[in-house]
């Protein structure tokens, strides 16, 4: 578990380091006036194939029969990719350059994501799985404020920055991939790979549908809310440093997501019940939004920071536990995981689509807070449907 959250550490640095800091500062060194709009782009074209690549990923680690084992060598291989996409990025001075590398890293990653995940399941008890889930909601978090911290303080500029998250995402891998055991998937026991298999029936399988639809709405209002924190901080708040400003809160929410995941994760394990914490969770990260719609201030961007942390740490710890619970089956187990992520990287395609729409429509950043709250307020209500889990 130790290498895994490592590994895991990595791969969320490498993920939101660019998304929180260097993807927005390019696209306002390449296009100030439209910065918004490359943003949006870039990330939108990146999360559609994160989409398709995490569950084919999956799909294919399912039924990988290399003497390596059936994860590694996808874990590795995607880093690998995802280290190449960075590299491509620290150079791009065009859009269509920015475009190019963030596809290549979101293919990478993604693939290394679907396999990491696999592990949970793979390995850990179902009356353990919140907390290793706190462990994971945890590495994300880390993944986050470290990112910040690496990309505004420890390295400057754009390819400094691009290609310490390169590094760090490729030791990552290869530490889990040459330290821990990874079981070798016989190829007498190999499921035969059908691409229909993709598809999971939402009749056959309603809790599986529940719960992905909830997990997408939860992602939907955290993309709303993040996405644009730092135009956010800049364009309505006026801090006069927003690049540090964001850092700030990164190390708040960092701190209380910590404490959340590991507080619900253990307390969701002791009793055995998942979903009333993914209430409890969806309700604090709604109040966090709402704060900001009503007060769209750096006092407030203080307090809701923090408050979304403990929300969304606690979220993460069970929901990880609760998806794995809901899985079709074993057999397919990165596969459908793979489905489940693409509810993590869709938002990054609708958020940015809808979000121009949003500002001009909804008044600007407080429609936008108040259409996060709301998304994250509907994932509530989607998780009371789902009747295998308690």
């Amino acid at each position: 578990m130790t290498w895994l959250f490592l590994a895991n550490l990595g791969l969320w640095l490498a993920v939101y380091a660019p998304i929180q800091v260097l993807l927005p500062q390019q696209a306002e060194l390449v296009d100030a006036a439209g910065k918004e709009a490359v943003f949006g782009l870039v990330t939108g074209v990146g999360a559609v194939v994160a989409l398709i690549a995490n569950p084919l990923i999956g799909l294919s680690s399912d039924r990988t029969t290399s003497r390596f084992g059936r994860r590694h060598p996808w874990t590795l291989a995607g880093a690998l990719l995802g280290a190449v996409g960075l590299v491509v990025l620290s150079s791009a001075s065009s859009v269509g350059v920015m475009v190019i590398g963030w596809c290549l890293v979101q293919a990478g990653l993604n693939g290394m994501l679907a396999s990491l995940t696999s592990a949970v399941p793979d390995r850990v008890p179902v009356r353990q799985r919140a907390k290793v889930g706190g462990l994971v909601g945890v590495s994300q978090m880390l993944g986050t404020v470290l990112g910040a911290v690496v990309v505004t303080v420890l390295v400057s500029g754009l390819p400094a920055g691009y290609l310490a998250c390169a590094a760090v995402v490729v030791a990552g891998a290869l530490a889990f991939v040459l330290i821990t055991p990874d079981v070798r998937l016989p190829v007498a026991a190999r499921p035969a790979l059908r691409w229909r298999e993709l598809w999971v029936s939402p009749r056959r399988h309603p809790d599986f549908a529940w719960a992905w639809a909830a997990h997408f709405m939860i992602n939907l209002g955290n993309a709303f809310g993040t996405l644009y924190l730092l135009y956010f901080l800049g364009d309505v708040v006026r801090h006069p440093s927003p690049e540090d400003g964001l850092l700030v809160l990164m190390l708040l929410y960092g701190a209380a997501l910590a404490i959340g995941a590991f507080a619900v994760g253990a307390r969701s394990d002791r009793t055995g019940r998942r979903r009333p914490y993914v209430l409890l969770a969806a309700g604090v990260m709604a109040s966090a939004a709402l704060l900001l719609a009503a007060w769209p201030t750096w006092t407030a961007a203080l307090v809701a920071a923090p408050l979304l942390g403990v929300g969304f740490g606690g979220y993460w710890a069970v929901a990880l536990a609760l998806l794995t619970q809901v899985l079709p089956a074993a057999s397919d187990r990165a596969k459908d995981l793979g489905v489940l992520n693409i509810a993590n990287s869709l938002p990054q395609v609708v958020a940015p689509l809808l979000t121009t729409y949003v500002l001009a429509a909804l008044g600007g950043y407080r429609g936008l807070f108040a259409v996060s709250a709301a998304a994250t307020l509907c994932a509530a209500v989607l998780v009371t449907r789902v009747r295998s889990v308690a």
